[in-house]
């Protein structure tokens, strides 16, 4: 909810309205409980409050709020169609395919209006664009005040600063909108997980099993092959037209691993909410470092399964 409010990663998260997302994901749990047997004035207030979103005009440029919401309408409705077909998996499974079949039935569409897969990255790339132009001119406006003259008067190197990173800032739109496809899985997965949390905290209906602390977080370990997919498509110089392609695997299932070898760590030194706290705070201050440290522990993970072996005690 909070992130999109950041500046530098406005242009890196698809959909800055978070509700867009999750309010159609918790109509469509609601729609899964009372299929289930839970109680049908929980489906009528979530329809009606998603319905009321979807409908309702957001800041940004048209073509990208169309995506937007098409794609928030999509996701949940597939998560769903999946929630009643196999009432008996875990969310992740059900995610991930509701994911996979929403880009599937995307794509679809995109073909089938006769339209190249192009054009939706050039109307992402305008919306990051429009993101960074606005985020600029509120800062232009800050720079001129007395206080940031009079700051940058006595520390010269602050304006240096400023405009090194807005010069990488106006860089940013036409690289994000290359990985959009991978970013917009992963804040659909989050939000997914977050719907289907805030799910079972109202309602007595359950649609599955609660999601498991970060310490448990695993998955099978076959998705290992989009990680190496993606590090085929981009190593290989005859798979050149695939690179985008590649670099969206290497960022998902990257994700993915990465958050795997933070649940190895969370769970390997101590299994209280200090150390996740401490995760988080280092994720957030010192994620290079840390993420590529994670990736790396979740990746042998695959083969080594730390957390069959005894947690030392020591």
């Amino acid at each position: 909810m909070l992130l999109p409010l950041v500046p530098l990663l406005r242009v890196a998260i698809p959909i800055e309205q978070s509700l867009l997302l999750i309010v159609p994901a918790l109509a469509v749990c609601a729609l899964v409980g009372w299929w289930a047997g839970g109680r049908f004035v929980l489906v009528l207030s979530w329809t009606a409050l998603a319905v009321w979103i979807l409908v309702t005009r957001l800041p940004g440029s048209p073509g990208f709020v169309a995506v937007a919401k098409g794609w928030a309408l999509l996701v949940s409705a597939t998560f769903g169609v999946v929630s009643i077909m196999s009432p008996r998996q875990t969310f992740f499974p059900r995610a991930l395919s509701a994911i996979g079949l929403s880009f599937a039935v995307g794509l679809t569409l995109v073909l089938l209006a006769a339209k190249q897969p192009g054009s939706v990255e050039r109307t992402v790339q305008m919306e990051y664009t429009r993101r960074v132009d606005a985020w600029l001119t509120d800062w232009e406006a800050v720079s001129k005040t007395n206080e940031w003259q009079q700051l940058t008067k006595d520390n010269p190197a602050m304006e240096t600063l400023a405009r090194e990173s807005s010069d990488q800032l106006r860089k940013l739109p036409s690289i994000t909108a290359q990985l959009y496809p991978a970013i917009l899985a992963l804040e659909s997965l989050a939000v997914l997980a977050l719907a289907w949390s805030l799910f079972h905290r109202v309602s007595r209906a359950r649609i599955g099993p609660a999601l498991a602390p970060l310490k448990e977080f695993r998955f099978n370990d076959q998705l290992v092959w989009g990680l190496v997919a993606g590090i085929t498509a981009v190593a290989v110089p005859t798979l050149a037209a695939f690179r985008v392609a590649g670099l969206n695997l290497l960022v998902f299932f990257g994700a993915l691993y990465a958050l795997r070898g933070l649940g190895v760590l969370t769970w390997f030194f101590a299994p209280g909410r200090l150390m996740v706290a401490l995760t988080i705070g280092l994720a957030i201050f010192m994620w290079p470092l840390l993420g590529v440290f994670a990736l790396g522990i979740g990746l042998g993970d695959t083969w080594l399964d730390w957390r069959s072996r005894p947690r030392p005690t020591t």
